[in-house]
């Protein structure tokens, strides 16, 4: 359990160090281009518009992917906590009928009938 933690922090961890690596890269390249133009506003724009457009879905993907594995996670170890609980529960209902059997509460057979069969429901002929 405290391995899949520590993963999970170096995935996060590096994972950020990426996106914000790349925006940085892309900041750089587009400060460079507009230093490039000499002045060209349309074509200035364009390159700021780009390098924006490409920082936002970068970082937009990473933070979804982040959301969806932390819930997914999240999911599942809900699941596994309701599983152990239900067969905590389905082994102490076992239990439990068993020890009311053992007493000759409900459930147990009346003394002298073991020997008895109990009645079935007729069946009718093909």
């Amino acid at each position: 359990m405290g391995q899949d933690i520590d993963l999970e922090k170096i995935r996060a961890r590096y994972g950020l160090l990426a996106v914000v690596g790349s925006n940085i890269a892309i900041t750089a390249v587009a400060v460079f281009g507009v230093w490039q133009l000499n002045g060209d506003r349309a074509v200035i724009v364009g390159v700021l518009t780009s390098a924006f457009t490409a920082m936002a879905g970068l970082t937009t993907a990473y933070l979804g992917i982040k959301a969806v594995s932390n819930t997914a996670q999240s999911m599942s170890k809900e699941a596994g906590r309701q599983q152990d609980a239900e067969r905590q529960q389905s082994a102490r209902t076992a239990l439990e009928g068993e020890a009311v059997q053992a007493d000759g509460g409900p459930g147990a057979e009346p003394s002298g009938t073991a020997g008895i069969l109990s009645p079935t429901a007729p069946t009718t002929a093909p």
